[in-house]
């Protein structure tokens, strides 16, 4: 696996990452954490992604998820498609700029994964989950948050730093998803657009429009603007976990593992005429500073025509 250049992607994932990624059942129950140090790294012309775990936790998935050794699986590196080559992992990943969609499959732990990893505009912070499947039903899941360090071996206020941030991530990464309940608002940002061809369209602003209506009701009106336009408004009912969106111009559901919401959400407006839809996560990164990192997929039919992914911030009404 030897590379003639090193793909943008890996530039941009030098370094060491680390995280303490919550663990969730299928129902978004969280049931443990797992401290990760991680890179993926070129060494004679060579790549390979090496992860340094240790799973905390209780029941089924603790036992499914212990196996008493770090990953380590080569990788075939690439801006059109990154191929996972074993033996810990198989499969590939598909590269939009600051973002990563990844599927493959885990034969220690016998799931199949679809992983989304994006790094934020600081460049020095990533936002990940895993969705493990068996076939297509969902048997866990991992996300949290990744900060970056190069000399972490060597530099004591690195560690200190590192210690600090998975102190944070623990505090924080068990806390359901839950948007202000009594406070109007809005998420503003300008977000990144690349198309399915995986080339850079610019930018989309991004307007979420946020109004209480009861504890677990909320009516919002989103707009994009720049490069791709969109407006789409809806009310969203919370019950636990699940979230349904229940028009009158998006109809669909979600589900949160912590505070990443995974959702599908079907437009049915006079733009969209029913045939635009968004898979997408939402992960609510800190409750008090309400920062929203999102990864929309935005589909024609079955066919995904971009990807729309960046960092929004709240201002209060």
């Amino acid at each position: 696996m030897s590379n003639a250049e090193t793909s943008e992607w890996q530039k941009r994932i030098e370094g060491e990452w680390h995280g303490r990624p919550g663990l969730f059942d299928a129902e978004g129950n969280h049931v443990g954490f797992e401290r990760v140090d991680r890179a993926s790294v070129v060494e004679d012309g060579v790549s390979r992604y090496w992860m340094h775990t240790s799973l905390e936790g209780a029941g089924p998935l603790r036992n499914r998820f212990e196996l008493g050794a770090h990953f380590d699986f080569g990788i075939v590196d690439s801006d059109q498609n990154r191929v996972y080559c074993g033996p810990d992992f198989y499969g590939t990943g598909q590269p939009y700029g600051l973002f990563v969609e990844a599927n493959y499959y885990s034969p220690g732990w016998q799931a199949d994964l679809r992983t989304w990893n994006q790094v934020l505009p600081d460049g020095e912070t990533q936002v990940y989950s895993s969705v493990l499947h068996d076939g297509w039903a969902v048997c866990a899941v991992f996300n949290g948050i990744y900060k970056r360090t190069f000399d972490h071996k060597t530099n004591p206020e690195t560690q200190k730093f590192v210690d600090e941030w998975i102190a944070l991530e623990t505090e924080r990464g068990s806390r359901p998803q839950v948007l202000p309940t009594k406070e109007k608002g809005a998420w503003k940002g300008e977000l990144f657009l690349n198309p399915v061809d995986q080339s850079d369209a610019g930018k989309v602003d991004v307007v979420i429009e946020h109004d209480p209506l009861s504890l677990r009701r909320a009516r919002q009106q989103i707009t994009w603007s720049g490069d791709l336009e969109r407006s789409y408004g809806f009310e969203r009912l919370r019950d636990g976990a699940r979230t349904q969106y229940e028009g009158p111009d998006v109809w669909g559901n979600a589900i949160s593992y912590g505070r990443a919401l995974f959702t599908t959400q079907h437009i049915m407006n006079a733009d969209s005429r029913g045939v635009e839809k968004i898979r997408g996560r939402e992960v609510l990164i800190d409750a008090d500073t309400r920062e929203l990192a999102v990864v929309w997929q935005l589909m024609s039919g079955e066919t995904t025509t971009h990807f729309v992914h960046g960092l929004l911030t709240w201002e209060s009404a």
